[in-house]
């Protein structure tokens, strides 16, 4: 590392935050404003889920005086989640003071350098170790700025940020790809088992060609079908309780998967114990948490063992596809979610899933469906199974780019 040199980042770049947006500020619509939380969710390529706005006239009167994050620029959380990076892109958002840091006018230091700083190894001990309080930690902007990183020449730190972000462009194009083939099977399960459109023994739409409906205690449902609990054609399995004594960060045994990991597919915790009713969870089955919230999702991440207060909704053949399981709970289940609401978490049971009534179609159509689903489902999976693959090649070279190991 003859050729890399140390600095302190403040004398890379300006560290700042943002003028303070009161709660009375928020609007129902305008200009985006994130917290850490939000920006954590941007971060991970996730769907932004507390949706804050603040006035056209506020944001252009901060940009007039202050200025705003532009396109390059870097935020990083700085309460409670600490070190969690995020490269603006071409975008208009404000962000709120206190929660996030602002980083920008850079020189001779790449934000995408910077970023990938933070990520690895190193970066994370800085930020460790220098964070402040008892209760919740924080990193200041005086903090911050004393930072020390060593650097390569500013061309070689554009090449190293290069082939991360070639890296993690390909997990990102993979993850659109997801949405869409998800949204593809969602569309084609609501023309078949919502509009009833599915096709007839002649090819045509059933229910738009004229297909004879009767009544229901659900509305009108085609001639044949029929309405009653989902136990005709699906399962439910609820996870296991498991010692959390037993726990362990070191990867020894098998994921744990908890409530926490069905959005990030990414168990933190391994358990080496088997119980009686160990359930194993693959990509690609139907799982829900059963505390807070219920959205039920398809488990995209390794092959790991269910925990308790999580359960598993599977078919009884294997001919019918988890799309199919997942559209059809996932109503029922958002239903449990609205009505149970108030000042302590809501659970969810098997006596709230017993509960749950649905269109039951002939087995026929379902299969006929899973044929099609499948495919969009195989397909998913397996991009789902590269980005893992993708993810750790990225982890790998991360700190071996970083400590000049791996030279470019």
């Amino acid at each position: 590392m003859t050729s890399w040199n140390t600095y302190k980042i403040g004398d890379l770049c300006k560290i700042s935050s943002s003028k303070r947006i009161f709660a009375k500020e928020y609007k129902d619509s305008g200009i985006p404003f994130y917290r850490g939380k939000e920006i954590i969710e941007k971060q991970k390529g996730n769907k932004i889920s507390t949706e804050l706005y603040i006035s056209q006239e506020r944001y252009d009167e901060i940009k007039a005086k202050h200025g705003v994050p532009i396109k390059g620029d870097m935020l990083l959380t700085s309460v409670g989640t600490l070190g969690i990076p995020y490269i603006v892109q071409d975008e208009v958002f404000y962000f709120k003071d206190g929660n996030l840091t602002w980083f920008y006018n850079f020189e001779g230091i790449d934000s995408r350098y910077l970023y990938y700083w933070f990520l690895s190894p190193i970066g994370k001990m800085n930020i460790d170790s220098k964070a402040i309080g008892s209760t919740q930690k924080a990193l200041t902007i005086e903090t911050l700025s004393k930072f020390e990183i060593s650097l390569p020449s500013l061309a070689e730190q554009r090449r190293i940020a290069g082939i991360l972000v070639a890296i993690d462009d390909k997990i990102e194009n993979n993850r659109r790809i997801n949405t869409n083939l998800e949204l593809q099977a969602q569309a084609l399960y609501k023309q078949w088992f919502v509009d009833f459109d599915f096709p007839n023994e002649d090819g045509k739409s059933y229910k738009s060609s004229g297909g004879k409906m009767v009544d229901s205690e659900l509305g009108q449902i085609p001639e044949g079908w029929s309405v009653g609990d989902i136990y005709k054609y699906i399962k439910v399995i609820y996870g296991a309780p498991y010692k959390s004594s037993l726990f362990n960060e070191k990867k020894e045994g098998n994921p744990l998967i908890r409530i926490r990991d069905l959005k990030t597919f990414a168990p933190q915790y391994y358990t080496k114990e088997i119980l009686s009713n160990t359930e194993f969870i693959n990509a690609g089955d139907v799982v829900a948490g059963m505390d807070a919230e219920f959205e039920p999702c398809l488990w995209l991440g390794e092959r790991g063992v269910l925990n308790q207060r999580c359960c598993k909704f599977v078919g009884k053949q294997d001919s019918i596809s988890n799309y199919y399981v997942m559209f059809l709970v996932k109503p029922e289940l958002e239903f449990v979610q609205s009505y149970k609401t108030g000042t302590t978490v809501s659970h969810l049971g098997k006596a709230d899933i017993d509960k749950f009534v649905v269109v039951q179609p002939p087995f026929a159509v379902i299969e006929k469906f899973s044929k099609i689903a499948d495919a969009l489902l195989n397909n998913k999976i397996k991009l789902a199974k590269e980005n893992i693959t993708l993810a750790t090649l990225r982890d790998t070279l991360l700190p071996k780019l970083m400590n000049g190991e791996i030279k470019l």
